[in-house]
């Protein structure tokens, strides 16, 4: 057993468990003698007693021994450089420091749902990184943490996206580099729910027309009247604007910080 051969008991009573077993040894020894000599039926029957009784003996005073090295043997396996608490997320290191588990995005995101089925959700701002519908007739950039929680938005919601445009190839802009994100194709959004007006007014129609259970836009304007019809709301807007939501509108300085902060 390598070092677990090692007795765990201390020196001293090591010693004095010797001694008595030595003791009890030369005691035996001199009583089967003895009855070697007066060999008769009632000595034969004391003799089996003793035997038995020396077997019993011997188990008791060796037991302790061997329950004191399994509980060290226990005791040092829970020393252990970690071992996890028990709500599974707080972890013990050698050290005595201790670490929180990242929850996964997946268990955020249905968390802040609450059980939403659809969702609306304007691109500029919030998932482009342009804000005006000029800037997408030169270029479109698509925020690369905004995709990473849409795809997992989209596991369990039907998303739609929406924007107000000026011309044919601001759309054509849109939907290639949503594509080249990984945003739309297998695995991803559908495109044909990638849907284009030319009024802000015409994505209001949109979403009234979905009844989705979330829609998520940057303009205030356009949510107030929304938030009548669409149970949750979330308004994406810059740190320190000078918005002041109701109550019924969430707000957030993204869409990812929203779905990935663990607060309610």
């Amino acid at each position: 057993m390598g070092s677990d051969s090692v007795s765990l008991l201390t020196p001293q009573f090591n010693t004095h468990l010797k001694i008595l077993v030595k003791s009890f040894n030369r005691k035996f020894s001199r009583f089967i003698s003895i009855l070697a000599a007066h060999k008769t039926s009632g000595s034969l029957g004391a003799l089996v007693g003793f035997i038995i009784a020396f077997l019993f003996a011997r188990k008791f005073l060796r037991s302790p021994i061997r329950l004191w090295k399994r509980q060290k043997h226990i005791n040092s396996e829970s020393t252990g450089e970690a071992t996890l608490t028990l709500d599974d997320k707080e972890i013990k290191s050698g050290d005595g420091l201790y670490t929180t588990e990242k929850v996964p995005l997946a268990q955020l995101v249905r968390k802040k749902l609450c059980g939403g089925r659809k969702m609306t959700c304007q691109l500029l701002g919030v998932v482009l990184e342009e804000s005006t519908p000029e800037e997408l007739q030169e270029h479109v950039t698509v925020r690369s943490s905004a995709v990473e929680v849409l795809l997992e938005i989209g596991k369990v919601c039907d998303v739609y996206l929406m924007e107000t445009i000026l011309d044919d190839d601001s759309e054509e802009n849109v939907l290639s580099a949503l594509e080249k994100s990984g945003l739309l194709g297998p695995g991803g959004l559908m495109k044909e729910k990638v849907l284009f007006c030319s009024t802000g007014n015409g994505r209001s129609s949109f979403v009234r027309q979905l009844e989705p259970d979330w829609h998520i836009d940057k303009d205030p304007d356009i949510l107030s009247p929304l938030s009548r019809f669409v149970k949750n709301v979330l308004l994406v807007a810059p740190t320190g604007s000078s918005y002041s939501s109701r109550s019924s509108i969430f707000t957030s300085t993204s869409l990812e910080a929203y779905f990935t902060n663990e607060g309610v």
